[in-house]
């Protein structure tokens, strides 16, 4: 069978709580190799589109497919060739980490030895005998990192993942994401501008539900007709007089 072309396609996507629109017929793709960074101010959508695509919130209306597939109508390929890091702490805090892990891992047909080596990848080795809520803020999304990637799913949903991280647990993690990017599509929410400049080689700009910007950091630079993108988030995402 013929692998599709884009690891990921959002089509026409709507989700609507009431009157509010948080996405408003957001359409893009994202292929093997792309880093994509999700920007945009609170409460512009961003949570909401990944908790779509992870398959925790149905839309409105629209589509998605993973490789090809509609996940509303095949739900166990998609949960099998996604990872999520959602936002805050992972489930279950009064566990130790390594009994989170290894359900995790049996949820998803992995071994022990490799449980233990994606432990090993997100540096938390020294803390699986801990229980979750004894962790620090980091650590906890070192674990919730960790579980993310314990399949090596094809597409990888991180929701601020080096938020309570130290700089150099923030390098380590960006670089770590970077190493495995060549094999994987990695869509990133942040509202870390540096992290878009430094990891990703795609940014989305989303407000109001809406993507105001898709591109390269030179492309947005030079439509917007910025010097950084700083610059260049405040012009799309000013608030209206």
């Amino acid at each position: 069978m013929k692998t599709p072309n884009n690891t990921l396609e959002i089509i026409d996507l709507c989700k609507n709580y009431g009157s509010v629109k948080a996405s408003d017929h957001l359409s893009f793709t994202a292929k093997q190799g792309d880093i994509i960074a999700l920007l945009g101010p609170n409460g512009a959508g961003k949570s909401t589109l990944m908790n779509m695509i992870a398959g925790y919130l149905a839309p409105t209306s629209g589509k998605i497919t993973v490789l090809g597939k509609n996940i509303a109508q095949e739900t166990l390929f998609a949960k099998q060739n996604i990872g999520f890091l959602a936002e805050g702490a992972p489930l279950y805090p009064d566990i130790t980490v390594d009994m989170f892990l290894s359900y995790m891992a049996q949820l998803r047909g992995v071994n022990k030895q490799k449980m233990l080596q994606v432990a090993a990848t997100a540096n938390i080795t020294e803390v699986l005998s801990q229980k979750i809520e004894t962790l620090s803020k980091g650590y906890q999304r070192r674990v919730g990192f960790a579980q993310s990637i314990l399949s090596n799913p094809p597409l990888l949903l991180l929701d601020e993942p080096t938020d309570g991280l130290d700089p150099n647990q923030k390098d380590y993690m960006r670089q770590l994401i970077k190493t495995m990017a060549p094999d994987k599509t990695i869509l990133i929410s942040t509202h870390l501008l540096e992290e878009a400049e430094t990891v990703c080689n795609r940014i989305i700009v989303i407000d109001h539900g809406q993507i105001k910007c898709d591109g390269t950091l030179k492309e947005i630079l030079k439509s917007t007709q910025s010097k950084n993108l700083a610059q260049a988030f405040r012009h799309l995402t000013k608030v209206e007089d």
